[in-house]
């Protein structure tokens, strides 16, 4: 019976469920699957991309740990594609590879000032207060008054943390240098701007509601923005996730404010214009223009320019794909180009024709460097099962590797010295962050700088 040799590259969910489905799927072959991650620990963006105050993540990382689990799916964390293994080593030992490695930096926001000291994107600070190896251990929180640019789920996840004092954290797993971080910070002022209305919002009703229930935070809405069109009008009455959106936001506009220490400002119709230099290169206000609905659903520009003063911005207007050496890559979109999971790359052109998309044989894709950084984790299920339909169907354009056996990868990285973490060690560094946890009352506290992961996973 033909046997396949499959390398997965990215051990968050796209790469562990695309593993799980392959291995559930009906087939004629047997399957062996090796899962790689740059990082020394598995899931990704449920790890660190998530904000830590998100219960239901637990219930996302209980299912992933259920087929890591199981024990047929081999797990190889610290391992860099392209520094570590590249694609030759790859089609040496293996018959075919699905890249899973998401989208992680932000998207440009293409605005006067938006390079001045204290302008950020929202994905570094995601990934200090989740505790990512790779990032500063510190964080510049030294401004009162704060702006963070986009609608969707990211901006309300940064614009919360900002806004929540830190003791309401511990019951989190963020790490001590993180706690310390939000703890000394001197802010009291949050304002999130969207372009469009409250109709047109990017969130989910849940992640609303979170900011409704933080303590001594006054959410601020402001009475000018809910002024609807009939087109706003129509979308409460037809979408139900508009509808509980619109009637959250109604309902925070009954509250009394003006008696908590700090004030999260939800502000619509607001296009970003510029961030203003306070005159030493820092940011020192963010300039918008205020908006109108179009009556077809949009907005158009209505030419009047405010400024609020801030000392910080983050932009959360969505993620970006990064290259991968040897693989095609879209500039534009920020994702390798597929056709439903199978790579293509742009093949030489016959003569008297355009150059036309070939299938990269071999080389697929799923999760957000598929499709670019739409749709929530669940939806990576659905995404990765097109794959996998492709890979299964393509038996006969596999690679057909000289090296195949299961042991010839362990020599490779043994040879190259890569100190590599498996399924083993990730239940040595969970145990240990349990532990951390246990001491300070709490249910887990992250292990942060790279070395010591790799450190307490391979028992060292």
């Amino acid at each position: 019976m033909t046997k396949l040799r499959l390398a997965i590259v990215g051990a968050g969910p796209a790469g562990i469920y695309a593993a799980d489905i392959l291995l559930k799927a009906e087939r004629n072959f047997d399957v062996s699957i090796d899962l790689f991650d740059h990082l020394p620990a598995p899931y990704g963006l449920v790890r660190y991309g998530v904000a830590p105050d998100h219960p239901r993540i637990k219930g996302i990382i209980s299912a992933l740990r259920n087929v890591l689990d199981r024990g047929d799916i081999r797990l190889f964390g610290n391992v860099r594609y392209g520094t570590d293994i590249t694609l030759e080593d790859l089609k040496k030992h293996y018959n075919a590879v699905i890249f899973a490695t998401g989208a992680v930096h932000d998207a440009d926001l293409k605005i006067p000032g938006i390079d001045l000291e204290g302008s950020y994107g929202a994905a570094g600070f995601v990934s200090w207060f989740d505790g990512h190896p790779d990032v500063p251990r510190t964080w510049p929180l030294d401004a009162t008054d704060v702006a963070v640019i986009g609608n969707g789920n990211v901006a309300l996840d940064v614009a919360r943390i900002l806004a929540k004092h830190a003791d309401d954290l511990l019951s989190t797993e963020i790490p001590a240098n993180v706690y310390e971080g939000l703890k000394a910070s001197p802010v009291t002022d949050v304002h999130v701007f969207g372009r469009r209305g409250p109709t047109s919002v990017k969130f989910t009703p849940l992640e609303l509601r979170e900011l409704g229930e933080l303590r001594d935070v006054d959410i601020v809405l402001y009475d000018e923005d809910f002024d609807y069109d009939d087109a706003a009008r129509d979308a409460v009455a037809s979408n139900k996730q508009v509808f509980v959106i619109d009637k959250v936001l109604n309902q925070w506009r009954q509250r009394e404010t003006g008696t908590a220490s700090r004030r999260l400002h939800l502000h619509f119709f607001a296009k970003p214009v510029e961030v203003v230099d306070d005159g030493t290169g820092r940011v020192g206000a963010f300039r918008y223009e205020r908006t109108r609905p179009d009556g077809a659903g949009g907005v158009v520009g209505t030419g009047e320019i405010r400024e609020l003063p801030i000392q910080a911005l983050y932009r959360a207007v969505g993620y970006f794909g990064t290259p991968l050496p040897g693989i095609p890559f879209d500039k534009k979109r920020g994702v390798i180009p597929n056709r439903e999971g199978q790579v293509l790359w742009k093949g030489a052109p016959s003569s008297g024709s355009a150059s036309a998309n070939q299938q990269m044989y071999g080389v697929y894709v799923t999760g957000w460097i598929k499709r670019g950084p739409v749709g929530l984790i669940g939806h990576t299920k659905s995404d990765a099962m097109e794959t996998i339909r492709h890979l299964i169907n393509d038996l006969g354009n596999w690679w057909r590797p000289e090296s195949p056996s299961e042991q010839s990868i362990l020599d490779l990285l043994h040879e190259r010295g890569i100190r590599y973490t498996n399924l083993a060690g990730w239940h040595n560094l969970d145990l240990h962050e349990l532990a951390l946890g246990a001491e300070d009352g709490r249910t887990r506290v992250k292990v942060v700088p790279r070395p010591d992961m790799v450190n307490i996973s391979r028992a060292e």
